[in-house]
């Protein structure tokens, strides 16, 4: 008996998910008008992650444990390596997806001769409100993600949200032609990455404007702020992918400004983390160097965490949600 080729494989990356996980296997395991596996990363969970993906009888989930933490995104790299869909989807532990998602993705991506296929979100708090993360509208303005506008838009300190929340959908023959997989050595921006990398092999991205993807936040995500080494971090990974690629016009202005952007982040968390250690001389130094930390300092103290932790995934480099090296490997939401 010939075993047809699932339509999509879907990942996600679970370190102890015991409360989170159920949901979200359900709702991968929903979607409609797409033939598909999902494959469940357990990154050395020690809670009851494990227990809870074995209450579901469905032969279409499977489930890998690792034998070390490897992150977010080696955990997710396991995953692509041994998936069998022509497409890859991300899905994050702790978040679900609407029943019509991926159908609606694949097809439009497939119409358009497209390998990767991005839509809008919805922001899902605690209390159960939701409102979208992007305007539909404006979405609809850009058929296709170019690298210049994904780049521009992973700007700190610019707005809430940038595009490197966006969870895309890769055709895995695309994927393993370029040797694309997430940076394992990043802890935070590693969903940026990928998608800069893969916008800038030449990859077409078509646009969804609509909600597909439900994107939880609980409380106490602003206390994730980044830190001095998340930034540092990012800060090398970029400059690997600017030795790696070439970038026309538009999207090297654009990575200036991202630059730009992260180091006044740097030289605004080393302010910060002087001023609480009482360094002044230190502060007054980083001051001098760089007068833009004074200026973010006297933002009101929730917007400047909320536009730091718009580098999310991630994005211009927030930290992961599940795997915020905050709070060591792995933790709740960033």
């Amino acid at each position: 008996m010939t075993v047809s080729t699932p339509d999509v494989s879907i990942i996600i990356a679970a370190f102890n998910a015991a409360g989170t996980i159920e949901r979200a296997i359900a709702s991968a395991l929903g979607q409609e008008d797409v033939s598909l596996e999902v494959i469940v990363i357990d990154d050395c969970s020690t809670d009851g992650t494990r227990t809870v993906v074995a209450g579901f009888e469905d032969p279409r989930l499977r489930f890998v444990p690792l034998r070390e933490n490897l992150g977010p995104g080696g955990a997710r790299n396991a995953g692509i390596d041994i998936a069998e869909g022509r497409w890859i989807a991300i899905l994050d532990a702790d978040d679900t997806m609407r029943p019509d998602r991926l159908a609606h993705m694949i097809d439009k991506a497939e119409a358009g001769s497209a390998e990767i296929a991005v839509d809008n979100l919805a922001v899902v708090t605690a209390d159960g409100n939701s409102r979208a993360m992007f305007d539909e509208l404006d979405l609809a303005t850009l058929p296709f993600l170019t690298l210049a506008d994904f780049i521009g838009s992973n700007v700190l300190f610019r707005a809430e949200y940038n595009f490197g929340y966006m969870k895309p959908v890769f055709l895995k023959r695309f994927l393993n032609d370029h040797g694309l997989r997430f940076d394992e050595s990043l802890r935070i921006g590693e969903d940026y990455m990928l998608l800069a990398s893969a916008l800038a092999v030449g990859g077409e991205c078509v646009v969804c404007p609509g909600v597909g993807y439900l994107y939880s936040v609980t409380e106490g995500s602003i206390s994730r702020a980044l830190e001095v080494h998340h930034v540092e971090a990012m800060l090398a990974a970029d400059a690997t992918f600017l030795r790696r690629y070439r970038l026309d016009r538009k999207a090297f202005a654009a990575q200036h400004l991202r630059h730009r952007s992260l180091r006044q982040a740097r030289s605004f968390l080393t302010l910060v983390d002087q001023l609480k250690r009482r360094s002044y001389t230190g502060a007054l130094c980083t001051a001098i160097l760089d007068p833009t930390a004074l200026r973010h300092l006297r933002m009101p103290i929730a917007v400047r965490l909320r536009r730091l932790i718009s580098a999310k995934g991630r994005p211009s480099g927030t930290p992961s949600k599940r795997h915020n090296p905050a709070n060591g490997p792995h933790a709740s939401k960033g």
